[in-house]
């Protein structure tokens, strides 16, 4: 028994190190080659390590742009931004910005397109070339904006990589087998570089009145599946500025910013900088839309389709349809 099994243990300790699409090394080995390589340091908090493939996901207008250029502004200067941590040291950061045109982004970091924002020399800024063509060879715009980005990086030695957003890079991402390339190729890019990835990215028509999770993503399951970590943004529904962070995935550490634990935030722009500022920490709980309002916002819509559609039916035929008050029909149809 006890020579078959040292049998058994020279026969893993020998085996190639690549062996076929797998690298086999006994779990040791794994252990002490990783300690010989830098502790990942906090970009944002817990929310974001160095060498993570992270996803920030929000709703439209709910300022995932604007956290995002924050997020860079601070990792350039190695400042963290105030109420979080970050323990990373400044590094050279290149922001792809397929969202906002020049103008626009000069806007949210002046007064009033006077008194300009000043940057570290560490951030980039990319746009697309509007006077661009696909060149020869490639079969379509996303292979070359693909290798356009790998190129980007390399030439400017970048560390960290930020994507506004990812469903520029590919237009069908909610479909899990349209994320998958993309995916792969965001992983290939932070191995072959050593990057630090943040995209950006939408989520999809939802329930205001439930808990932001991870179905939420646009394209979640492929998307959630490949990244070491996400985080999102969701809109509080007892006050319009306020802004909540939420985390939804993490392999670093314990989840801190959790549903009975949320980062408030207020979008605030005091002098020629769009941020967020920390306010607080609450429950998620406390800033849903409340179910009345869902049921609310739904009644006001088919009030209006049936009068809409079918214009012979009186407010009594909507409300005996619907199951309520003709003065709530009434009101609904004046809303």
């Amino acid at each position: 028994m006890i020579d078959a099994a040292k049998a058994e243990y020279d026969r893993i300790m020998n085996l190639p190190p690549d062996t076929g699409m797998f690298i086999v090394k006994p779990a040791n080995t794994w252990s002490y080659e990783a300690s010989l390589r830098p502790i990942p340091q906090m970009l944002y908090d817990e929310l974001w390590y160095e060498g993570e493939l992270c996803i920030l996901f929000a709703d439209t207008n709910t300022g995932k742009s604007i956290l995002a250029v924050q997020i860079a502004d601070s990792i350039s200067r190695g400042v963290p931004i105030e109420g979080f941590t970050m323990t990373a040291a400044a590094q050279p950061v290149i922001y792809f910005d397929f969202e906002l045109f020049d103008k626009q982004f000069e806007l949210r970091y002046s007064a009033d397109y006077q008194q300009h924002y000043t940057f570290a020399d560490k951030l980039l800024r990319a746009e697309i070339d509007p006077d661009m063509c696909v060149p020869d060879g490639y079969d379509c715009m996303e292979d070359y904006l693909h290798d356009s980005i790998a190129t980007t990086v390399m030439t400017t030695g970048a560390r960290v990589l930020i994507i506004d957003n990812i469903t520029y890079l590919r237009q069908e991402t909610e479909k899990a087998k349209d994320a998958l390339p993309l995916m792969k190729h965001l992983k290939e890019l932070k191995k072959r570089y050593g990057l630090s990835i943040l995209a950006l990215a939408h989520t999809p028509k939802r329930d205001a009145s439930k808990p932001l999770n991870r179905n939420d993503l646009q394209g979640s399951k492929m998307l959630m599946t490949f990244c070491d970590s996400s985080f999102c943004i969701g809109e509080s529904a007892t006050d319009r500025t306020l802004r909540y962070l939420k985390q939804i995935k993490t392999r670093a550490k314990e989840f801190r910013y959790h549903e009975r634990n949320v980062a408030l935030c207020r979008i605030e722009k005091p002098h020629n900088f769009l941020r967020f500022t920390l306010t607080g920490f609450g429950e998620e709980g406390e800033h849903l839309r409340d179910s009345e309002d869902r049921d609310r916002e739904w009644l006001v819509r088919e009030c209006k389709r049936l009068a809409e559609e079918c214009p012979l039916l009186t407010q009594r035929d909507i409300a005996m349809e619907l199951g309520i008050s003709v003065s709530s029909v009434n009101k609904y149809l004046h809303m």
